[in-house]
């Protein structure tokens, strides 16, 4: 498959997996709200996610793909056998750990959640909940490594369709289970699990189209295995840094008054939408782009990529972060305000909102950093990194928590939460990017601190722009449905014309320009091995 063709297939997958992600949201938001079935659910979707996103989808796919693709070069079988002996290592760790983690939810718990002990109904209910969706963790992990597999075989859209049925499990579960909070939070629990194992069965379903099978076999600890596993380790912390951050957030917002956990769960989905989406496009693009240069171009070339990757990728996400920062009552008013999800949780879900958002340009930026190293075959600096800024972000959100609880700040000590996370996310690319400019691995040309500096130039002029709207619109936004869709609807035209606009007056991005990078390297760049992130 041509690099092309591959960019969008994964891409536009992505997105329609955003979109079903989205219908799933708005309807769980109407039934569940922000009570308490709707913290013990998202504290249970949380914890296999976590590891998911770490591990299945992150490390492993990062850590297994390279290797397989080297055994093919060695011969169908050659890959074949290292495939069925990542099984069996991925099953003898699985297995174990699922079962474990089963048996020990109710102690387990106590360090996740320490603020729901005092809450004995929420805290049995995080539990039950929990123990359904563990699993989840094993299926998917399983279903990661069948869909390594396609892409190093050029196959990618099976593994990029595979989270839709993610989606549509859980809008099955919601349309036919949801008499009341309780029973609907349940059976969301259980469509999570069972969609692990909806996405394994189309994998393998699709894996032996193209006669692939692999078949259980008894663990050895091969060279390749031994080399899988020393890769997994780093790579999940460099990959897993937000994750892991907002994991930390959901551990101290226990200790908080109820909502709090579903007013975080649900702004993370909200500035989810433009993360997943752009990381993808950046993530695809860049790897193969930059390994290739490194390889077989002068360090220049190489600077050059990083350099422009840098911009565009601020350039798209910039105007995602300033909406949410400046409208997010108004696009949580349209998207979500209905049912049980009312006016008032859409307050404290946009506080947090509007701090997440903040994240989103240095999520761009640490994911072009980052596959600054991974094309460089270097996992362990990220890795180190992370772990320096896993334990700020800690240390801020406690500190956090400690000066809030009990206060009369305490109802947005959330909010707080999520402002930490932000801070940490751009330290972490400061750093990244300090230690590539001391290593010679990356050099500003004379083109980008003056496109960054109109970037954010024609940033700012967005938020005037939408600030102005929405106190014009403000009337239209208590109205019905369609009234307020249609007040968004014009908010959000007038803002992108606008900052399309100015960007292409200021020279931080002009239109043709970046049309033609972007068809340049559709056109020249090598076949890659895009990965899909989560539902």
């Amino acid at each position: 498959m041509t690099f092309k063709r591959a960019f969008f297939t994964v891409s536009g997958l992505t997105i329609l997996s955003r979109i079903t992600g989205l219908v799933r949201d708005i309807m769980a938001a109407n039934i569940l709200g922000a009570g308490m079935a709707a913290d013990a659910f998202f504290v249970a979707l949380r914890l296999p996610n976590l590891f998911r996103r770490l591990f299945a989808e992150g490390a492993f796919s990062i850590s297994f793909v390279p290797l397989f693709t080297t055994a093919l070069k060695e011969g169908k079988e050659e890959a074949r056998t290292f495939a069925e002996q990542a099984l069996a290592a991925l099953l003898l760790v699985l297995i174990p750990f699922t079962t474990l983690m089963i048996v020990i939810m109710p102690y387990f718990m106590h360090v996740i959640t320490p603020g729901y002990s005092d809450d004995p109904e929420k805290f049995s209910f995080a539990i039950t909940l929990s123990r359904i969706t563990f699993p989840y963790l094993l299926l998917i992990s399983l279903a990661a490594l069948m869909g390594s597999i396609m892409n190093a075989l050029g196959r990618f859209g099976p593994y990029a369709a595979a989270p839709v049925a993610f989606n549509l499990t859980q809008l099955i579960a919601l349309f036919f289970w949801n008499d009341n909070q309780i029973q609907a939070a349940t059976a969301q629990a259980w469509a999570v699990t069972i969609s692990g194992a909806v996405q394994l069965i189309w994998l393998i379903y699709a894996a032996r189209k193209i006669d692939w099978k692999i078949r259980l076999v008894r663990p050895v600890l091969s060279p390749k295995i031994k080399r899988l596993l020393v890769l997994i380790g780093p790579g999940a912390m460099g990959a897993g840094i937000m994750q892991i951050n907002i994991f930390i957030d959901m551990i101290l917002a226990s200790k908080l008054p109820e909502g709090a956990i579903s007013y975080l769960s649900y702004s993370e989905r909200l500035y989810q939408l433009p993360i997943g989406v752009i990381g993808i496009a950046i993530s695809t693009a860049l790897l193969p782009i930059l390994s290739h240069a490194l390889r077989t171009q002068p360090m220049e070339k190489a600077h050059e990529e990083q350099n422009r990757a840098i911009e565009f990728g601020l350039y798209l996400a910039l105007p995602a972060a300033i909406a949410l920062i400046f409208i997010p009552r108004e696009i949580l008013s349209v998207l979500f305000e209905r049912g049980k999800f009312t006016p008032e949780v859409s307050y404290y879900t946009a506080l947090a909102a509007s701090a997440f958002a903040l994240a989103i340009p240095a999520y761009t930026v640490n994911k072009v950093l980052t596959v600054a190293y991974y094309a460089r075959e270097d996992t362990r600096t990220p890795f180190l990194i992370s772990v320096r800024t896993v334990i700020l972000n800690s240390v801020l959100a406690v500190s956090v928590i400690y000066l809030m609880l009990g206060t009369k700040y305490e109802s947005i000590a959330h909010a707080g939460l999520a402002l930490c996370t932000s801070m940490t996310s751009w330290l972490n690319a400061y750093f990244l990017s300090q230690r590539l400019k001391h290593d010679g691995h990356w050099v500003a040309d004379q083109h980008f601190w003056p496109r960054i500096g109109a970037i954010f130039m024609s940033g700012f002029a967005l938020g005037f722009v939408l600030w102005i709207l929405s106190f014009l619109l403000e009337p239209a936004f208590s109205q019905t449905l369609w009234i307020r869709i249609a007040a968004l609807g014009i908010t959000v035209v007038i803002g992108m014309m606008s900052y399309f606009s100015i960007a292409h007056i200021t020279g931080a991005q002009r239109l043709d320009e970046a049309w033609k990078m972007m068809k340049r390297r559709r056109n020249n760049a090598p076949p890659s091995s895009p990965l899909p992130e989560g539902e």
